[in-house]
């Protein structure tokens, strides 16, 4: 529009400049001579009114000329014109680097770790693994250094001991943990720059579509603030509670499961001024620090954990963790459509798919068996209620700030017997109770 506006601009200048000089060279042209003998000459008299009458039909046919091509310069600028077709793009736009961040300590065993991590990733360049040793054991740090450039390896700087309470030496290890994870993140999102980061200890190995799912679900943690990690984890992911032939299944979750997590450096701004000094996945799962947001969770875990010994002393190792199943087959997450597990859309489909099933006692849940008998609800009313049915079916029964691990607004969904069940509070369900920990 702009550049129509000038062209008819120009063309009326043109017009007006070629009048005024024109009109300059009509006032200032002689007339013809006169006779220097007959000053009086009337044949020059007479000859004057036609050389004027000439002109000035020659200027109103110049005059006539210059207004049809005003009068064409008008036309063209009132023109549409013509759309250009868009430019085809030079070339797709590039994947984002994620970085895996390792936190190793004084397992010689991260090599199963590590080994499984750069025989799955699709590409060194978009994601870099940086590993991040604490307690400067010499053995581990052999094993890292082993692997070249093909990873980062970064020490801790302070291993001293920290001050804890009283009560609190035997936690020792958690306070050290926690310090550990604060400077790694640190590292990775404020001296590397990174913008989002995925969060592996030492003990876990990964599936082969650990890189495909996380690449994947980035852009729906990056677009949904009512997210806040991707995990690749499933407190309940047992084998025989998961459903193997169904493994691009995903869940929302308010529960923090860890073991394997995305983040972004969004989220680190807002956590690392207020880091606590020891326990810090539980910390993560206060309300405090959740503030109503979610995770997403996969049907079938994408990392296990073979790391029995630790701070931990091999809690629920031996009985919960070392039977979950590790997802053996590749899902190309990225062709799939994921918006289904935006809030509104996620709440709308799940909801309705939970609570428009039959509810049943758990003897009869435990006496019927089959694939094709169809999803039924279990209803629990209370803490007690729900820890009762939850240790009866093999799920884990600790509840975090009153959340369920797994649970979405208190509904906990797995496979018993071959059927799909949801451990559902009633439909009227207000919220967690944090006094139920």
């Amino acid at each position: 529009m702009l550049k129509k506006t000038s062209l008819a601009l120009g063309g009326a200048a043109l017009f007006l400049a070629w009048n005024g000089l024109l009109l300059l060279f009509l006032w200032s042209r002689p007339g013809s001579p006169p006779s220097p003998r007959h000053p009086e000459n009337p044949e020059g008299s007479r000859l004057l009114p036609a050389q004027l009458l000439q002109l000035a039909q020659d200027a109103e046919a110049e005059l006539r000329l210059q207004r049809e091509l005003l009068l064409q310069i008008q036309r063209l600028s009132r023109r549409p014109r013509t759309p250009k077709p868009p430019r085809a793009p030079s070339a797709a736009a590039e994947p984002p680097v994620i970085p895996v961040l390792v936190l190793a300590c004084d397992r010689s065993s991260v090599r199963r770790c590590l080994d499984k991590i750069l025989r799955y990733r699709p590409s060194a360049r978009r994601f870099p693994v940086i590993v991040s040793q604490d307690c400067g054991h010499a053995e581990t740090a052999r094993v890292i250094a082993s692997y070249g450039p093909a990873v980062a390896h970064i020490r801790q700087p302070d291993l001293s001991d920290i001050a804890v309470p009283p009560e609190h030496r035997k936690f020792q290890g958690y306070y050290k943990i926690s310090r550990h994870y604060r400077w790694a993140l640190g590292q990775v999102f404020r001296t590397f720059r990174y913008r989002a980061a995925i969060v592996v200890e030492d003990d876990l190995e990964v599936a082969p579509d650990f890189f495909e799912y996380f690449q994947a679900v980035l852009p729906l943690l990056q677009g949904d603030p009512s997210l806040w990690c991707i995990s690749a984890w499933n407190d309940n992911g047992k084998e025989a509670m998961v459903d193997a032939g169904r493994a691009e299944l995903l869940y929302r979750t308010d529960f923090f499961p860890g073991l394997g997590w995305l983040l972004l450096a969004e989220l680190w701004d807002e956590l690392e001024p207020k880091w606590p000094p020891a326990f810090w996945d539980d910390w993560m799962r206060q309300p405090e620090q959740r503030r109503g947001r979610s995770c997403v969770r996969p049907e079938v875990s994408r990392t296990m954990t073979f790391g029995r010994k630790g701070v931990s002393h091999g809690q629920f190792f031996d009985q919960y963790l070392k039977f979950i199943k590790l997802n053996d087959r590749f899902v190309p997450f990225t062709q799939l459509d994921l918006s289904y597990l935006k809030k509104d859309e996620y709440e709308r489909f799940f909801l309705q798919q939970v609570y428009s099933a039959p509810e049943v006692k758990i003897e009869e849940l435990q006496k019927d068996a089959g694939r094709d008998l169809g999803p039924v609800r279990l209803q629990y009313r209370g803490r007690d209620s729900f820890k009762a049915l939850a240790k009866a079916l093999g799920l884990m029964d600790d509840l975090k700030s009153g959340v369920p691990r797994a649970g979405y607004r208190g509904i906990v969904s797995f496979v018993c017997r071959g059927r799909r069940v949801f451990l559902a509070p009633p439909s009227d369900w207000t919220g967690y109770d944090p006094s139920w920990s």
